[in-house]
């Protein structure tokens, strides 16, 4: 077993952890440190948080981050295929129709059932 075929997964792992580490380290380094009471308060929603943090959310959250990465998978799907379109033939059109055509009773059913209703 020869050690030298190791050396790029090494070399990959010390650059990874030097461009993880190092901007992180010369911040706290090199940037002033002086926090006051607007600086350390609450900015994510623009308010105090005023309950428990272990508070249920609304099931609509969840649905929207579902949806949101269905439909990315979707372009995620969509690109590479449009770009081999010449390579893929008739077969690979249809097979992507029928993904389409999938997704797209996926997106009537779940606006009939109004998830993408924001009340």
């Amino acid at each position: 077993m020869n050690l030298e075929n190791y050396l790029p997964i090494l070399l990959f792992i010390f650059v990874g952890i030097l461009v993880g580490v190092a901007p992180q380290v010369l911040g706290r380094l090199l940037a002033p440190y002086r926090p006051d009471s607007a600086k350390t308060s609450a900015y994510e929603c623009g308010f105090e948080a005023f309950e428990d943090a272990r508070m249920k959310f609304d099931v609509r959250y969840y649905l929207v981050a579902i949806l949101f990465i269905l439909f990315d998978l979707e372009v995620a799907f969509l690109v590479p295929w449009a770009v081999a379109m010449r390579d893929v033939g008739m077969l690979g059109f249809w097979a992507m129709m029928i993904f389409l055509g999938v997704l797209t009773i996926g997106l009537i059913f779940e606006w009939k059932k109004g998830a993408l209703d924001w009340e």
